[in-house]
């Protein structure tokens, strides 16, 4: 199984929860936000007695252009092509926090904009930092799908693309299996948006939106799984006032 698909079904097999929050300013700059934490309660059933052997801690933090200043001996070697990939990350930050004793995994990826569209799959970030550090293909390149945004005439789009749809038939059957298997316990595995906005909305295309008071704001919430198995279902469409 190929890396990246290995570390959704990980994912989902590991009981994480995902947040993707968003700050759009009047003037299409903004910040977004993905962070995955392990729900504790989710994890203890699944992982039995192995939950209280744990023996864990990592806290780090980085920004990925000191990932390719570290590794640029293998990002020199890689052609322009491959090269443009890794540098739209270079401002990404990302904090890993694992620790057995304080039960807290959380993995949090931020990115300040000035565009929206400019921002890459931030899901893909670990990856990536793997395949510079062990000389890897573009492992994430792989994956069924992208997830892209765009911010233009008062209109916000949440774009995902299937970019192979037969490793999505097969990750389907996989997660299909997965959820046979843990159909006997209390999953809690939430992937939710939070999007902010500098207008007032007017309108949203997934009626399930949960919209803020002022208008501004959206929080719209999935099961993991679906995502997983379909991921165009969050396809998103906000028009703004």
């Amino acid at each position: 199984m190929r890396k990246y698909i290995f570390l959704l079904l990980s994912i989902f097999a590991s009981s994480c929860q995902i947040t993707e929050t968003i700050y759009l300013n009047e003037d299409g700059s903004g910040k977004i936000q993905t962070e995955l934490h392990r729900d504790e309660q989710t994890y203890m059933q699944l992982a039995a007695e192995n939950y209280s052997k744990e023996d864990i801690f990592q806290d780090t933090t980085y920004v990925f252009k000191d990932i390719i200043t570290k590794y640029s001996e293998t990002f020199l070697r890689l052609p322009a092509s491959e090269q443009a990939i890794f540098q739209k990350f270079e401002n990404v930050n990302v904090h890993i926090k694992k620790s057995s004793y304080e039960k807290e995994f959380r993995t949090t990826i931020t990115q300040n904009f000035n565009t929206i569209s400019a921002v890459p799959d931030l899901y893909k970030t670990q990856e990536y930092e793997d395949d510079l550090k062990h000389n890897y293909a573009l492992s994430a390149e792989e994956h069924y799908y992208n997830v892209s945004y765009t911010f233009e005439k008062n209109i916000f789009k949440r774009i995902v693309k299937i970019t192979d749809s037969l490793e999505l038939k097969k990750q389907q059957d996989k997660i299909s299996g997965l959820k046979n298997r843990a159909a006997h316990f209390k999953i809690n595995q939430p992937y939710v948006l939070k999007y902010h906005f500098p207008q007032k909305i007017k309108s949203v295309s997934n009626t399930n939106a949960k919209i803020s008071e002022d208008k501004k704001s959206l929080t719209l919430e999935f099961l993991l799984s679906d995502c997983l198995q379909n991921p165009e279902s969050t396809n998103l469409e906000v028009i703004l006032d």
